[in-house]
């Protein structure tokens, strides 16, 4: 038998975040994104607090479960766990909060473990700091493999020159305390792929410069930058990984094992969203006395029901899809196959739930009294970034096909 249960000292730690999403988040939720430039460093703060409380040996190794092989660490599945609750409580919130973000992820998927130590480790003490990713261009969106960002070798330094776009905290992380950007740049355009790098510009290197940062429709709490490197130097140490471009792995490889590790996080979050959606309608119909019937054919049960019973299904699906994606990477298992499934599931998934949450509440659930309307402004960001949704089920027809991006794109 398959036991989906939480362990008792999961639940309590669900239950934590839950208590902040609740009590810190929500309250400040309609605020922050009406003052969409503003800062809520109260709240980052209490979070950034909290982090530096758990210690080192906490932050770095999530609670461990056990398999036919012994104690496993399961860190990717358990910050989903906690992703959830902290996006039900507000997700453009929870984009904000200080941490190493994308740009960390980037570094743990492409750094070698000295680069790992040394721009990793100043997430555990001092002032707040955020990390960033910064891969899209003005040309160059959903095929990554075009980036045209270029990054040239002049003696111990690599000079970098190009414009990036819809950098998420690329603010904060570019002239934040001690933060920093992880920029993808290629080395060599005539290697194509493989000659695309990841490398760390800190926070206020001279020629990187923050020249806008967008207004949008959801997510406002969290900033969104335009970056310019022009005739940007840093330490040639600071390119993650090695040059050459000739080896297999590394290059645009790394950018797919990043995503791998991130698209099961940003499907949690779209979780989050949709149970917040879900639960608020749940909450609407119990003070109406409108009952579901569960256990009944579908042919007798109202619209409302049925409709309701169906955010319920998708919720649900796309949780479990993103359980086995972030418990796979855990174990060492290649998850891009799962990743993709997760993400574009809990993509389309939140999708519907807001935007049906929005149609059964009616004048309730466009008013700006509630935020339900919020919500599914939210929730469509869930399905474009870290690859579209249609970019997405590319991926997972090229895995379960077995074809090239060449023979199938």
């Amino acid at each position: 038998m398959i036991d989906f249960e939480l362990e008792p000292q999961v639940l309590k730690q669900v239950e934590m975040y839950h208590m902040v999403a609740a009590q810190m988040m929500r309250p400040i939720s309609r605020e922050y994104d009406e003052k969409e430039h503003e800062h809520p460093r109260q709240f980052w703060d209490a979070m950034w607090a909290a982090s530096q409380s758990l210690g080192p040996a906490a932050r770095e190794a999530a609670p461990s479960g056990k398999d036919d092989g012994g104690t496993a660490k399961l860190r990717n599945l358990y910050t989903c766990l906690s992703t959830e609750e902290l996006c039900w409580g507000d997700a453009g919130l929870f984009l904000s909060i200080p941490n190493p973000g994308l740009g960390g992820a980037a570094v743990a998927a492409a750094g070698t473990p000295e680069q790992r130590e040394r721009f990793l480790r100043r997430f555990r003490e001092g002032q707040p700091k955020w990390g960033a990713m910064a891969i899209t261009e003005p040309g160059c969106g959903s095929d990554s493999a075009a980036v045209t960002t270029t990054a040239v070798r002049e003696g111990d330094s690599w000079v970098l020159n190009g414009t990036k776009i819809f950098c998420t905290a690329g603010q904060m992380a570019a002239e934040g305390s001690e933060g920093f950007v992880v920029v993808w740049a290629t080395v060599d355009r005539k290697a194509g792929r493989a000659g695309i790098k990841p490398f760390v510009v800190e926070h206020n290197t001279s020629g990187m410069t923050v020249v806008r940062v967008e207004n949008k429709l959801g997510i406002r709490a969290s900033d969104t930058a335009m970056i310019v490197l022009e005739n940007c130097r840093i330490p040639a140490d600071h390119l993650l990984g090695k040059a050459d471009v000739k080896q297999e792995a590394g290059g645009f490889k790394d950018v797919m094992a990043t995503f791998d590790a991130t698209r099961p996080i940003v499907a949690a979050m779209a979780i989050g969203v949709g149970r917040a959606a879900l639960d608020f309608v749940r909450d609407f119909l119990e003070q109406n006395r409108i009952p579901m019937r569960y256990g009944l054919s579908p042919r007798r049960l109202t619209t409302i029901e049925r409709d309701f019973m169906e955010m319920e299904v998708q919720l649900k699906a796309a949780r479990l899809l993103t359980w086995r994606a972030a418990w796979m990477l855990d174990k060492g298992m290649r998850n891009n196959l799962e990743a993709s499934m997760a993400k574009a599931k809990a993509g389309k998934a939140v999708t519907l739930i807001t935007q049906k949450a929005v149609e059964l509440l009616g004048p309730v659930g466009y008013s700006r009294k509630q935020l339900v309307e919020k919500w599914m402004r939210d929730a469509k960001i869930n399905d474009i970034f870290e690859g579209t949704q249609q970019i997405n089920l590319l991926i997972i027809a090229r895995r379960i096909l077995d074809y090239s991006s060449k023979e199938l794109n």
